[in-house]
This record gives structure tokens, C-alpha cells and sequence, in this order.
């Protein structure tokens, strides 16, 4: 498996352009957002009649699926899976208020629509083709090396 630092020297290959890295900044932590919001719309009865928590933040499906996703940046870095994990508490309270508000699924459907469109049009600006293309394991690398990069003091 390789580690941390060479999975994000990989991705920064096709990460060079200011105007990309800025789009993916807004972008990658968009998406990663919206899916939340979207397994978290999926019913989830079983998980709530299971566990009776009277918990919804924990009680539904983008909750037991983060945990399976930590265990990949566990395996990385237990640092970034620190920080992943908060973000991803961040992602589930806030996407919990917003379906108090709005159906999440419809919100988070554009907002993982609109990033990507976003995506696109920052790898069409930098030239090169994403790099989850090449390895679906990028899917989540994106989100490690955003933090990394707006939240490291290098």
C-alpha cells in the first residue's frame, strides 16, 4: 500500500494550476458534503430501529458508511483520519440541519452536481484528466490532500 505522502505527490501531478487547486478547495470538501447528504437521505429505519439511539446524526446510512471510509485513512495516517473525522462530524450535523430545512437529497443532489461540473472545469483549465480516472482510490485522496493543503503549515 503506498503511503500518504505518495499517494498526494501522485495527485499533484494533475493538481499544478492555481485556478484548479482553488476550485478543488470548494469542490473536493462539496462533494464529499453532498454524499453525506445523500446517504443520509436513504431511509434508514433498520439502523434507527436497531440501535434506538434517538440519535438521526449517527443513526443512518452516511454515518456507517464514514466509518468504513476512516478505516482507509486509517491505514494512511491516523493524523488524517483525525481530521477527517471531524470533518465528517461537521458534514453529518450540518447536513442534519439542512434536511430540517430542505430535502437533502434534492439539496445535496445539486450541490454534488454543481461541484462537479466545477471539477471538470478545473481539470479542462489545468489540462490534465482527474485522477480518479486512473485509480478510484483518488476519490478519497482528494479530500485528505485538500485538508492537507489549506490546513498544513508547510
Amino acid at each position: 500500500m503506498r503511503t500518504l505522502d505518495q499517494w498526494f505527490a501522485e495527485y499533484a501531478v494533475s493538481h499544478q494550476n492555481p485556478k484548479n487547486k482553488a476550485i478543488h478547495y470548494i469542490c473536493v470538501p462539496a462533494i464529499f458534503f453532498s454524499i453525506v447528504g445523500l446517504l443520509m437521505s436513504i431511509p434508514s429505519m433498520i439502523i434507527s430501529n436497531t440501535l434506538q439511539l434517538n440519535a438521526p446524526i449517527i443513526e443512518n446510512w452516511a454515518f456507517l458508511v464514514l466509518l468504513f471510509v476512516l478505516v482507509f485513512y486509517i491505514r494512511l495516517s491516523i493524523a488524517m483520519a483525525i481530521k477527517i473525522a471531524i470533518f465528517s462530524i461537521l458534514c453529518l450535523i450540518v447536513n442534519y440541519y439542512i434536511s430540517q430545512l430542505f430535502p437533502l437529497w434534492i439539496f445535496s443532489l445539486i450541490v454534488f452536481a454543481l461541484a462537479w461540473v466545477g471539477q471538470f472545469y478545473g481539470h479542462n483549465i489545468e489540462g490534465k484528466k482527474p485522477s480518479f480516472l486512473k485509480d478510484l482510490q483518488f476519490l478519497l485522496i482528494g479530500p485528505a490532500w485538500v485538508v492537507e493543503n489549506l490546513f498544513s503549515k508547510k
